[in-house]
């Protein structure tokens, strides 16, 4: 099937470097594969049940969304242990430790998600206590 997508210059630049590195011949192969690790962590953290132990981290443009996140993590407030907060030029790089329900872990990656000013989440299930 043929598609396509809108992704930035400089992101398909450096995934296109990427690919060139890792001596790949075909950008379609990578994006079949990044896809692939895409849908198996997405799957596991679908996966998860009972009371989870996990780090959630997150990059995002501070002056964006710096009020809209703060406003969610006060909502994840029985989940969310512990916070790490570093700045890295116009980026800030933030790490939440988090223990409850893995359904409430899930709901907060998705709704960090939320936001254009925030760029990737990713969620690292530690331990799952079923």
């Amino acid at each position: 099937m043929r598609t396509s997508f809108n992704i930035p210059d400089e992101l398909l630049a450096e995934f296109d470097n990427v690919c060139e590195e890792q001596g790949l011949e075909s950008r379609s192969r990578a994006v079949r594969e990044a896809m692939q690790e895409y849908i198996e962590a997405h799957s596991r953290l679908e996966a998860a049940t009972g009371d989870v132990v996990a780090l959630v981290g997150f990059d995002y443009r501070h002056d964006e969304v710096i009020h809209d996140l703060h406003s969610v993590q006060h909502d994840y407030q029985d989940t969310i242990l512990n916070t790490s907060h570093t700045h890295q030029g116009e980026w800030c790089l933030e790490s939440l430790f988090c223990r409850g329900s893995a359904d409430r872990v899930r709901a907060l990656t998705y709704d960090l998600r939320d936001f254009d000013g925030v760029n990737r989440v990713k969620t690292m299930v530690i331990q799952q206590r079923g």
